[in-house]
């Protein structure tokens, strides 16, 4: 079900012109080749659902320091057996990274990212990540995860210094 869901959801993803159209045809292409294509035990690659979690307002953004990586993060991770959904993934990722209730799902991807894992248990792997936005409801408070140092809102114009490459551009692709 999650394996089909995917490659509808990356087939139907209107992805912009150029990188992000050849990632899209190399996460199809993993998945027509990998029926595990899905699962963290898939290697050298395997996808990964991350979400872009954005006040209702759009002005700011919730980031993780991450604990393996020590950067920050958007909100994510490996899927799992009982996620039905991408989608689902990401924002079953998000509520339990934040603590946040009451978020919601774009159901189509902002962004695709392919980046080699360096630390943790799948260094050496590449992460196919399809990246989502989904937005906080106002007046709900985070709760930092045992998979973060911390967690914090950034305007969108003043995100933390020395912002992975991936994170600037996800960023500006998610917020509108």
């Amino acid at each position: 079900m999650l394996h089909k869901d995917a490659v509808e959801v990356l087939t139907r993803w209107d992805a912009p012109v150029g990188e992000q159209q050849d990632l899209r045809a190399h996460y199809l292409r993993h998945l027509a080749e990998h029926p595990d294509g899905m699962w963290r035990a898939c290697r050298p690659e395997h996808l990964t659902a991350s979400a872009l979690v954005v006040d209702g307002a759009g002005e700011r953004v919730l980031l993780t320091l991450h604990r393996t990586i020590g950067l920050w993060l958007q909100l994510g991770g490996h899927c799992e057996p009982g996620d039905q959904t991408l989608a689902g993934a990401a924002l079953r990722e998000a509520t339990e990274e934040s603590g946040l209730t009451g978020l919601t799902i774009d159901p189509m991807p902002v962004r695709l990212s392919r980046h080699q894992i360096l630390a943790g248990g799948c260094a050496g792997t590449y992460h196919l990540d399809v990246q989502f936005r989904v937005t906080a409801a106002a007046g709900t408070a985070y709760v930092v995860s045992e998979e973060s140092h911390d967690l914090a809102w950034f305007g969108v114009d003043e995100l933390p210094a020395g912002l992975d490459d991936s994170v600037l551009q996800l960023v500006a692709s998610g917020v509108r």
